[in-house]
């Protein structure tokens, strides 16, 4: 009804004024804090003792808001954002308290970029943040290429530079202990097809799945078919629920072929093939494949949140990589 929808439409921008306010209203705090810090300077502890000074005056009739904890964050907010008119309108506080949590400003700078790009809510920003989005894509890019991407200062021109491995599916409910067959992933990819399409990188849109090829009587069937507008071209996407196997990558490029020659229009790119593994050997992949191969990524998956460690450990490999390649020339 149009009544309806007038009353939900005045009620999201009532929202989304509030949380403006509140966002200006936790920064003015910061920047009074951190103000008045700064004129107390030289006497040792003034911070410290001017934020529970401010909490225990404040706290009894407003609550939590004036917690110590919350007050520093709020003077945390100002540091890190110290001009107000740069404040992102859509953003609300916990899509702040988000990224003031993040040290690293690169790090900072590129989820700030993708949330505003992607439209991203809090709880998405967050997710991104916990699956450790900036440091899978910098185990195939440097640092600048990746933030220019993501200010959207350069277009990509690499698969490799919006497609992550390995890529965190925890959002499919799948336990990494059980034994499921690829039919079994693939069905749960479509059922949480917003969050895969989020996963998989920026651009996607969804086209087909178990697209039906005919050969001259033999059929085979595409597990998941996609469209990039970034790289303006088809994505494949083939399921392998255990460790890749050389012949996997010539069934792939079969089906990159086909899309090429048969579906791909003049003005499109080449088609891209992703093979979506459980376990893949690095050189296994890069003997099979051309030396210029840019048209086949294998990327392993993972039904679980990165922990720390494992993304150090990665991070190693590829510095190992990197040192063996300039040891050979």
């Amino acid at each position: 009804m149009q009544i309806q929808s007038i009353v939900s439409n005045a009620q999201s921008k009532a929202i989304r004024a509030v949380d403006k306010e509140r966002v200006l209203m936790y920064w003015q705090i910061g920047k009074i804090i951190f103000e008045e810090e700064q004129e107390g300077k030289d006497r040792a502890g003034y911070g410290t003792y001017l934020i529970k000074s401010i909490s225990q005056a404040f706290q009894p009739s407003l609550g939590t808001g004036f917690s110590v904890r919350q007050l520093e964050r709020y003077r945390q907010f100002y540091r890190t954002f110290p001009i107000a008119s740069a404040l992102r309108s859509q953003f609300n506080w916990t899509h702040y308290k988000n990224l003031i949590s993040i040290d690293n400003q690169d790090k900072r700078e590129f989820y700030l970029a993708e949330t505003e790009k992607n439209n991203w809510t809090a709880r998405q920003l967050e997710r991104q943040v916990n699956s450790q989005l900036f440091e899978r894509l910098l185990m195939s890019n440097d640092v600048q290429a990746v933030l220019a991407v993501a200010r959207e200062e350069k277009m990509p021109s690499d698969a490799k530079e919006i497609i992550k491995d390995p890529m965190v599916l925890e959002f499919l409910g799948l336990k990494r202990e059980a034994t499921f067959y690829e039919k079994d992933l693939e069905s749960a990819i479509i059922t949480h097809l917003h969050d895969f399409l989020l996963e998989i990188g920026n651009g996607f849109s969804f086209v087909a799945r178990q697209k039906r090829v005919h050969l001259e009587g033999d059929e085979f069937f595409i597990d998941l078919v996609f469209y990039n507008r970034l790289l303006q071209c088809f994505v494949i996407i083939e399921i392998k629920t255990t460790k890749l196997k050389h012949e996997d990558i010539g069934q792939l490029q079969m089906y990159v072929n086909y899309y090429d020659r048969f579906e791909k229009q003049d003005f499109e790119n080449p088609t891209i093939g992703i093979l979506l593994c459980a376990d893949k050997n690095d050189a296994v992949v890069k003997i099979t494949l051309p030396e210029n191969n840019k048209t086949i990524i294998a990327s392993k998956y993972q039904l679980y949140l990165p922990s720390e460690q494992q993304l150090i450990a990665e991070v190693k490999k590829e510095i190992e990589k990197l040192d063996s390649k300039e040891n050979e020339k």
